[in-house]
């Protein structure tokens, strides 16, 4: 299996930090988000990622590079101007392959052990989502969850993680080089009961303001001033 992490957005809540440095390059416990991810990746056994890029690209690849020191292989897939979730996906395409394959977002801090998705068998699924109780930003969740099959209905509802396991299928009618957003597609399948999904509790953080980076850089024990590029 691939691992695609998503790191073309420009941030813009995070903003005027992220004017001189991307998001996934923003650190927390003295290493940066996308760190984290390609850290936990390839101790899960994954060796082969694909990273899309668009805002300030160049230092992401410059700092990454060929994913080595990480212990991975990065391919990576280039954006001129950010093309959002679905249409960032079907853009990498040709480096993803046809198999399904493990998304995850570059903007948030998760524990999650990525290995307990390698055997998911999406079958006639388009999405395997993993959800996470509703933190205190978005109280009203994505979706529901019901003995593992993701819906609709008014309640109970969880939040998508940003983590899946994800067909290529899904993304299919979006063309590449165009914009396009994974939500409606995701609900689109949650109503055709074309979505597994799970429940994780443990340690997740969204970082998409600076008050939620500096919470997870308190639990992460990082001071705020130590990263030279918040200065």
């Amino acid at each position: 299996m691939k691992a695609m992490i998503l790191a073309a957005g420009r941030g813009e809540r995070l903003r005027p930090l992220t004017e001189k440095i991307p998001k996934a390059l923003v650190e927390a416990g003295g290493k940066p988000l996308i760190g984290w991810h390609l850290e936990r990746l390839a101790a899960s056994g994954l060796r082969e990622v694909v990273i899309n890029v668009s805002h300030l690209a160049g230092q992401i690849v410059d700092a990454l590079g060929d994913g080595a020191r990480y212990g991975v292989r990065i391919a990576w897939s280039r954006e001129p101007e950010p093309l959002e979730t679905a249409g960032g996906i079907a853009n990498a395409q040709r480096l993803l392959g046809a198999e399904p394959f493990l998304l995850v977002n570059g903007d948030v801090y998760c524990e999650y052990d990525f290995s307990s998705l390698f055997n998911i068998k999406l079958e006639n699924s388009l999405a395997h989502l993993v959800l996470i109780p509703n933190p205190p930003h978005h109280p009203k969740g994505d979706f529901t969850l019901e003995r593992g099959v993701v819906g609709n209905a008014p309640a109970p509802r969880y939040t998508y993680s940003g983590i899946a396991v994800m067909s290529p299928a899904l993304v299919a009618g979006v063309p590449a080089g165009e914009k396009a957003p994974l939500a409606p597609l995701l609900r689109a399948a949650a109503e055709q009961e074309r979505i597994t999904g799970e429940l994780y509790a443990g340690l997740w953080q969204d970082v998409g303001t600076a008050e939620r980076l500096a919470e997870l850089r308190a639990h992460l024990g990082s001071d705020h001033s130590s990263n030279h590029a918040d200065r």
